[in-house]
């Protein structure tokens, strides 16, 4: 039995060593896609272009508008002449918010006497403009503190010291290349099986296997145990890539992470291989795994956290096994997440596995009856 399953995988393995097109689609775009959503998929809020109206241009105002250049979070600057100027730059997106200063800014200051300027934000970037505007208060609270030194008011002296841990520079990619250790490793071991059978059955060549000796469940093992090692080894160049190219900390133990990864890419293959013995042709099983990735990466907390889901879908990223993976890859990365943590996190992605392998097995003897 073993020599059978083996001989197996060697075909499945040289099947796609040999096939230019499956190499490239197996190196290039997963390398592409870490590159691209490492730099370009990112949160942080740089290069914003606002603009300013200033209709005080005494001394405080002039100093208030100064504290906004040469930021690189606001840039370019655009300085507005007129109120009616703000509509058309808004409603064309020249910029996401307009600071807008009176003409009684710095007389009310000099008078010790309170003020106010306007924020005039572009509310279809709502992302954007809830960074900027902490930026921006932030920036008026220093702004206050020092006029207010300097004209002889007393303000409460409280501020606050944030202290950011395990990420203490809020770089982006240092959360962004770890989840895609889990997000790109799924894509290439459930595109690997979710296409296995469906080929073999439009080239012909699954007929064969019918014949043969091998029995169902060797051939599941034979297509699964290819796709598990193509899949770890793509997450190898990615963790490698993280820790020598992005230079992220890896602080956890690389033996709980490859533990995980292979529950996890056992999941993942089988749902692939559920797919595959159900679909006919490679296309369906294309719009098959498709219409699964999407929603699993979405429901994952990749993108959007699961706390601000609603409930019903909560409950549904419990049966996802990406939802685990990025928990122990952030935790392994950057926190040296304890053990058993990390097993609390494995076993339910090795019940997923036993569902989805069982599923595909029991598939897969009902096609060939």
């Amino acid at each position: 039995m073993f020599n059978r399953i083996l001989a197996l995988i060697v075909k499945e393995t040289l099947m796609v060593l040999r096939n230019k097109d499956a190499r490239l689609v197996l190196i290039v775009p997963p390398l592409m896609q870490l590159f691209i959503f490492a730099f370009a998929a990112t949160l942080d809020v740089q290069n914003i272009p606002i603009g300013i109206l200033n209709r005080d241009n005494g001394e405080k105002s002039i100093e208030l508008v100064q504290r906004f250049n040469g930021i690189p979070t606001f840039n370019p600057i655009y300085y507005l002449k007129s109120v009616e100027e703000i509509t058309s730059f808004i409603d064309q997106q020249k910029g996401v918010m307009v600071l807008s200063i009176d003409e009684q800014f710095s007389r009310n200051l000099d008078a010790k006497k309170p003020v106010d300027v306007q924020l005039i934000l572009d509310g279809r970037k709502s992302n954007t403009v809830q960074i900027v505007v902490g930026y921006v208060s932030r920036m008026l609270d220093d702004f206050n503190q020092d006029i207010a030194t300097e004209v002889g008011i007393t303000l409460q002296n409280t501020k606050i010291y944030p202290r950011n841990w395990f990420n203490p520079n809020l770089i982006f990619y240092w959360y962004n290349v770890p989840c895609l250790a889990g997000v790109l490793t799924m894509t290439i071991g459930f595109t690997l099986t979710a296409l296995s059978v469906a080929r073999e059955r439009e080239m012909g060549t699954f007929d064969q296997l019918l014949v043969s000796p091998l029995q169902p469940f060797e051939i599941l093992l034979g297509k699964s145990i290819p796709a598990i090692i193509i899949s770890l080894v793509e997450a190898t160049i990615i963790i490698l890539a993280g820790i020598f190219i992005f230079r992220i900390p890896f602080t956890g133990y690389l033996i709980l992470f490859y533990l995980s990864l292979f529950v996890f890419v056992c999941s993942v293959v089988g749902l692939g291989l559920l797919i595959s013995s159900i679909s006919e042709t490679q296309q369906q099983a294309i719009l098959g795994a498709f219409g699964i990735m999407s929603p699993a990466i979405i429901l994952s907390g990749f993108a959007t956290p699961i706390e601000n889901m609603p409930k019903g879908l909560q409950y549904l990223t419990y049966i996802n096994p990406l939802r685990y993976i990025l928990v122990i890859a952030k935790g392994l990365f950057l926190k040296a997440m304890p053990a058993d943590i990390v097993l609390s996190n494995t076993w339910p992605m090795a019940v997923i596995a036993l569902f989805t392998l069982t599923g595909a097995a029991w598939f897969f003897r009902k096609r060939l009856e």
